[in-house]
């Protein structure tokens, strides 16, 4: 059984806690009720003291940072689409007007604006706590670590910022903290260097308190909770859009059988993961390491007893 088998249902590392483990708990955010009101991403910087960014203009509708990073731990996406929410995806043919009728008005299609159908697809992303996180095989530090809770956290005050899991996690979740010279905040006038991304506000859950950013949501689209609970309550509400006809919802990290062994926090979508900027069928990055381990010492011998051979040979 391989490593991934056997992480499907349980964190890796989680079970060395013992009798403190608890239960594992993580976010289901149902992009349905996202109103991109950004009350998540403000709620993680107050709580977590993170550097401001997104000062720049984009162009990507009312998204400014674009991408998760060291200094966005919750991500709003903005995507535009002429599609309806409801119903048909393509508008039925317009008949055209009698001659001469000037009060005829173009039909629309369902959820449209004078015949083109028009849906905001917002989503707040966040690390995905995977069940089998590469972040943490690659970490030659113990800076990383599985939480008695099945999170995954990073420890500043450990992280040497070498970077090996920057690349190695598949969703682009962690990055290196680079800040500008600020000399009215002398915390920040210097390079940090290190890994930062979202905790699933450990602190907050060692006092017995929700995550900051469920605590702000508005709408309860940011569901916190035990992660078998959340999964229940994901499936009937997927369930429910389905029935209603709500054009692409699908959920998204839920599935323990998927290449990470299922996220902690995982989605509603109504739409494909790569329209928000996700990969489709993510896999654990160091799921071959293993294979390409052994296929190199397996190499290396072979090299190792041709050049005795031939050392051999040329002696006699």
């Amino acid at each position: 059984m391989s490593v991934l088998e056997q992480t499907s249902v349980h964190p890796d590392g989680w079970e060395s806690y013992g009798d403190e483990q608890q239960e594992r708990v993580g976010f289901f955010t149902d992009t349905s009720v996202c109103i991109g009101c950004k009350a998540c991403e403000v709620a993680c910087k107050e709580w977590n003291l993170i550097p401001a960014d997104g000062g720049a203009w984009t162009g990507e509708s009312y998204d400014h940072t674009s991408h998760l990073g060291a200094n966005t731990w919750r991500h709003v996406a903005f995507v535009e689409q002429e599609k309806p929410l409801v119903g048909l995806l393509e508008a039925p043919a317009a008949k055209p007007p009698a001659p001469g009728d000037k009060t005829a008005l173009p039909s629309a299609a369902p959820g449209g604006n004078g015949g083109t159908a028009l849906r905001w697809l917002m989503e707040s992303d966040v690390c995905k706590h995977c069940t089998h996180a590469a972040c943490l095989d690659v970490c030659p530090t113990g800076a990383l670590f599985r939480t008695e809770f099945g999170t995954v956290v990073v420890q500043q005050d450990i992280c040497n910022g070498c970077g090996y899991c920057v690349p190695a996690c598949p969703f682009g979740v962690l990055d290196k903290r680079h800040l500008a010279p600020a000399p009215d905040l002398p915390a920040f006038a210097k390079e940090d260097g290190r890994v930062w991304k979202c905790t699933l506000c450990y602190d907050r859950l060692k006092g017995g308190h929700e995550p900051a950013c469920a605590k702000a949501c508005p709408t309860k689209s940011i569901q916190f909770g035990p992660l078998d609970e959340l999964r229940e309550r994901a499936d009937a509400r997927l369930e429910k859009l389905s029935a209603e006809g709500w054009n692409g919802a699908q959920l998204y990290g839920r599935d323990p059988e998927d290449g990470v062994g299922g996220f902690g926090a995982f989605f509603l979508l109504l739409d494909d993961p790569e329209v928000y900027g996700l990969p489709p069928d993510p896999v654990v990055t160091t799921r071959d390491l293993p294979q390409m381990w052994t296929n190199m010492l397996a190499a290396a011998g072979a090299l190792l007893v041709g050049v005795a051979a031939a050392f051999v040979g040329g002696r006699s």
